[in-house]
């Protein structure tokens, strides 16, 4: 990590992915969310909003929350315009980026939050560390998410991996983590107490039937996530 560039702070933060729109930011962060992330050319087309829609919904949340684009774009000079162009506050790389990739990124646009996802598959967390010792220079946290060998999806599947790769992930310190795949009001108080990460991230698991965010489980999630987050921090004197 560059010295002059110190990482954004964390700690505590409770992201939620895959807005609709602004009648549903509104709900989220009425009961306390602190980053809404709108995943965005997505490989199956599985998008909740078209682009045009989500540079208006993140123009009217601009100041009010932090905003995050997740994309799986692979080319630095890609991920730039887009991020430019909807007017985001951090950047989740979900794709296969390159270390290179990711440093150009930083060297581009330094006032970013950069994140990039660590899909997560099986119980070594070898070449998770790996990866994140590579990358660790250019980013502000990782993400870590489950991957579905089945289908290669690497997000939003809503199932959850090995919780002790995250651990070790954690323990390493390279960068902050923000724990995803698989969260619901039901198991996030004991992912966080397990894996003690800086920040949770949740997306199928606060939906109703309908595929939208319902007000309970959201509400649930957030009180349960944020006592269990607020506990871990108080345990570590600070961020993670």
């Amino acid at each position: 990590m560059n010295a002059d560039r110190p990482r954004r702070p964390l700690g505590g933060t409770i992201q939620v992915a895959g807005v609709h729109d602004l009648a549903e930011a509104e709900l989220l962060l009425a009961e306390g969310v602190d980053f809404l992330a709108l995943p965005l050319r997505l490989p199956d087309g599985r998008e909740d909003l078209s682009e045009a829609a989500a540079r208006r919904l993140f123009a009217a949340l601009e100041g009010r929350v932090q905003r995050v684009l997740v994309t799986y774009l692979t080319d630095a000079l890609a991920l730039t315009r887009f991020a430019d162009d909807l007017g985001c506050d951090w950047l989740q790389l979900h794709g296969e980026v390159s270390k290179e990739t990711v440093a150009a990124v930083r060297r581009a646009r330094p006032e970013l939050g950069l994140v990039v996802a660590l899909p997560i598959a099986g119980e070594d967390p070898a070449p998770v560390l790996a990866r994140a010792r590579s990358l660790a220079p250019s980013v502000d946290a990782f993400l870590t998410d489950t991957l579905d060998a089945e289908t290669g999806r690497r997000g939003a599947t809503g199932r959850t991996h090995a919780w002790s790769v995250d651990r070790a992930l954690v323990d390493a310190k390279l960068a902050p983590v923000i724990l995803a795949g698989g969260l619901d009001p039901a198991n996030v108080a004991t992912a966080v107490t397990t894996v003690a990460p800086a920040a949770v991230d949740v997306h199928t698991g606060v939906e109703g039937p309908d595929g939208r965010k319902d007000p309970e489980r959201v509400r649930r999630f957030v009180a349960r996530a944020r006592e269990a987050l607020e506990a871990v921090h108080r345990h570590a004197g600070g961020e993670p």
